[in-house]
């Protein structure tokens, strides 16, 4: 301890005569013994600065980007393009250091932000509230879950086999906590069997959940998903691909209650799977029950305009048995990215960029599934991602992709097949790589 700080042996004792404990060790008497170490921790020598950083970067070498090769992996985490003056906004003090104000009202730019990335939030999705952003798509999705549940009393939740399986996990785990049943529907020709959803929404159902598109990529009927009694308090959560939306009809014109996703498309790099943001849309109704904080805006004693928080219903805000969310962050520093990307794409860009991608997207499945040996795991339509079947074995496939120096997608060991996702950094040149290396790989295997 005395390495890093400048307590002393004598310091420690004061402190701890001062608490009313004769050792370090009394602090610990609550824990069992079974569970403590009884003996220092396995850890090598020190090491000066030099040979840290030398060895840092050892390391970090062992890793690939996508800067090293050419990269299809997607399934929730995508290599768009972010543009430079993203990095230098986030680097700007006055959003790298205060983005948690908890003296909010003093931090207007901050406020103003959460205020304005709400706004593009709600105007993305057709829903009229929006939230100043939560942990990640997951959580997003956990998080919608547990406003049901506290908006009908119900818990039982219908679950589309589209969602995504960390966010399915995620929901799983949740669901224990407050004991919750969760009924899977499967998918049929690639997207949620509609016959075994609608008869599966029985009265008592909590939440309806699917994600659009879904995991395979393919483009759900959302508002045929949507169509259900509300009477008994149904919610309705769809759980979107934020990039889709500049394509496909909002949630909000579906029906969808509360629409949630992973903003990490929206400016936010991949980082090696790094920090992004959760969004979160929701009608009015819903709106005193949804998680994280609201910024609002109002005019003060002199008639300027200014921001405040209008609502925050995480436990560090209020008391714990009425906050209905205990993430201690809202990642608004990675959401700041997110309305500066939006910003920048503008309207016409959102809808500009989602139909490259289906036309980059479509001519890679067709070309793909032209190939012997591959074949189209369905044939929805898709916006950037599709899966294949593969005659040979999916992941020495990729292995050997990988070794040519293109990652082929993500494998789908179930299916036997990849999972192949396209930004608008993959090419007409590079889909033609793939298109070669991938039919050379399942010719050898």
């Amino acid at each position: 301890m005395s390495t890093y700080t400048a307590v002393t042996a004598t310091d420690r004792e004061e402190m701890l005569a001062a608490i009313g404990v004769a050792s370090t060790e009394d602090l610990f008497d609550q824990i069992p013994a079974a569970l403590r170490l009884r003996r220092p921790l396995d850890l090598p020598a020190g090491m000066g600065e030099q040979d840290v950083y030398r060895h840092l970067r050892e390391l970090a070498a062992r890793n690939t980007s996508t800067e090293d090769e050419v990269s299809f992996l997607g399934g929730g985490m995508y290599d768009h393009y972010v543009p430079a003056f993203i990095d230098m906004l986030l680097g700007r003090s006055e959003f790298l250091t205060p983005y948690t104000p908890y003296q909010p009202e003093i931090s207007q730019g901050g406020l103003q932000v959460m205020f304005e990335y709400q706004t593009a939030i709600s105007e993305l999705t057709g829903l009229p509230v929006a939230n100043a952003s939560v942990y990640e798509g997951p959580s997003a999705v956990a998080g919608a879950a547990y406003l049901a549940k506290l908006a009908n009393g119900h818990s039982r939740y219908v679950v589309s086999a589209g969602v995504h399986p960390h966010t399915l996990e995620t929901l799983r785990t949740y669901a224990r906590g407050f004991g919750a049943e969760i009924v899977e529907i499967p998918l049929r020709d690639g997207v949620t069997d509609l016959d075994a959803w609608r008869a599966a929404l029985a009265p008592g159902t909590s939440a309806a959940i699917f994600q659009n598109p879904n995991f395979y990529g393919a483009v759900e009927d959302a508002a045929a998903l949507a169509e259900a009694d509300r009477d008994d308090g149904l919610v309705v959560i769809g759980a979107y691909d934020p990039i889709a939306l500049g394509l496909l009809a909002n949630p909000g014109e579906c029906g969808v209650d509360v629409c949630v996703g992973e903003g990490q498309p929206l400016g936010n790099r991949l980082d090696f799977g790094g920090p992004s943001f959760g969004f979160f849309a929701a009608t009015e109704r819903h709106l005193r029950r949804m998680p994280g904080r609201i910024a609002g805006e109002t005019i003060d004693a002199e008639g300027r305009r200014g921001f405040v928080l209008t609502l925050q219903t995480r436990e560090q805000h209020i008391r714990r048995e009425r906050a209905t969310s205990n993430i201690c962050t809202a990642q608004a520093l990675n959401a700041l990215a997110g309305v500066a990307y939006l910003g920048w794409l503008g309207r016409r860009g959102l809808v500009e960029l989602g139909e490259l991608l289906v036309q980059r997207t479509h001519y890679a499945r067709e070309t793909l599934s032209a190939l012997p040996g591959v074949e189209p795991l369905h044939t929805q339509p898709v916006v950037r991602e599709f899966a294949i079947r593969l005659a040979a074995d999916s992941e020495q496939v990729v292995e050997r992709c990988v070794d040519a120096g293109v990652d082929p997608g993500l494998p789908l060991p179930d299916q036997n097949g990849l999972l192949v996702a396209l930004t608008e950094q993959r090419d007409r040149a590079d889909i033609d790589r793939l298109v070669a290396v991938l039919g050379e790989a399942v010719a050898a295997c």
